[in-house]
Parts: structure tokens; C-alpha cells; sequence
């Protein structure tokens, strides 16, 4: 699939990927904390945390303290589309074009069998994995995806535990941000040299609330 020009720059730094790991282990945590905990100047951990925001991977909160001056900020990963308007503008993008795809192609659709709000789910789902250059594969039931991570070889080598982490927990907030019933279950990063296998469920639960 042709590369859209929106497609994510946030996750090609590893300094960037650092600070979303730095978002993502404490959730509402100021500037100040995270360019610290990361080793990067004050500037440079808001302007990475700036191209973050404008890509739907993170949420800026400013605090209201009384005190004069600046008013901080905190940042929050992205678990609700109504957060930023990034995300919602993907995930609105990605239910079109699943929804257009399976239009053209009647045996790709699963929504007998998965349910209209899963699918969904999965539309965001994959195209997040398109987006950041994993080439998602999904089986025939569309719940266990096999994905190349070769966009990351650059960190693989010496932050493995990081970009893994990373891609999991993003996983997790993509499922998040569309109300359904899909989660996942299990990620087997390194399959083999150069894939990983995503395993997803439906919930009973989740399916009925939804």
C-alpha cells in the first residue's frame, strides 16, 4: 500500500521512542520529569514531544497551578479519541477505507462473525501497524497478525526491550481508542529474525457491552 504523507516520523528518533516509553510506564508526567529521565535538553524533549502530540501518540494536559508564570504541562498516551484530534481523524480515516475495502472485496468481511464494532477495531488497528512500517499479515479469522519489523532495525541491535514495549503498549491504546470488544492477547516479538506475531481475541464481555 502507497505511504500516506501523514504516515508517522514520531517513532524513527529513538530519542522520541524513549520519551513515549518514558509517557507510557508513568502517564502524567511533566516536561521537566521526561526530558530528565531521557537525557535530553528541555527544548529538545518538547519539540519531540510536540511531533508526537501532532501525530495522535500522546496528549498534552496543562495543569492549573495559580502560580504565575508558564503553566505546566503533563503528558497522557493517547487512549481516547475525543484526547486528540490526530487519532480520531485516523481512526475515522481507517473505518472509511476498511469499509470501502471490504465493499470491493465481500470475502474479506468478518463482521458476520467478529461484529461490526470489532471490525473497526481491526481497521485502526492494521492501518496503525501500515502506518509505522510493520506490513501487518493477518490470518483468515483476521485475530492473529504476523508483522515484519524491519522500519526498527536501527534500534533492534542495542533497545530491543524498548522498541518492543513501545510497539505493545501502542497496540494496546490503538484497541483502546475504538469501543469494541478486540484486545490483545499475546505478542511474540521475534518470531524469527525479522517477524513478530500479534495474537488478538474477542472478548464475551466486551462484545456484549458493545
Amino acid at each position: 500500500m502507497p505511504r500516506r504523507v501523514e504516515d508517522f516520523r514520531g517513532l524513527t528518533r529513538l530519542s522520541r521512542l524513549r520519551l513515549l516509553h518514558a509517557v507510557h510506564r508513568v502517564p502524567g508526567r511533566r516536561l521537566a520529569e521526561l526530558a530528565e529521565e531521557v537525557g535530553l535538553h528541555l527544548n529538545t524533549a518538547r519539540e519531540h514531544l510536540a511531533i508526537l502530540e501532532a501525530e495522535g501518540l500522546v496528549n498534552s494536559l496543562t495543569l492549573v497551578t495559580g502560580v504565575r508564570g508558564r503553566p505546566p504541562v503533563a503528558f497522557h498516551p493517547v487512549t481516547d479519541l475525543a484526547e486528540n484530534q490526530a487519532a480520531r481523524k485516523r481512526a475515522e480515516g481507517a473505518r472509511e477505507r476498511g469499509a470501502l475495502l471490504r465493499r470491493l472485496a465481500p470475502e474479506l468481511d468478518r463482521g458476520g462473525e467478529l461484529g461490526g464494532a470489532a471490525l473497526e477495531q481491526l481497521d485502526a488497528l492494521y492501518e496503525h501497524l501500515e502506518d509505522i512500517g510493520l506490513e501487518p499479515r493477518p490470518d483468515a479469522s483476521q485475530l492473529n497478525v504476523d508483522v515484519t519489523p524491519c522500519r526498527y532495525a536501527f534500534a533492534i541491535e542495542t533497545e530491543r526491550a524498548l522498541v518492543c514495549s513501545v510497539h505493545i503498549q501502542l497496540l494496546k491504546h490503538q484497541l483502546q481508542q475504538v469501543p469494541g470488544p478486540v484486545r490483545v492477547r499475546s505478542v511474540k516479538p521475534f518470531v524469527t529474525p525479522t517477524r513478530c506475531e500479534i495474537a488478538l481475541e474477542v472478548r464475551a464481555d466486551a462484545a456484549s457491552a458493545a
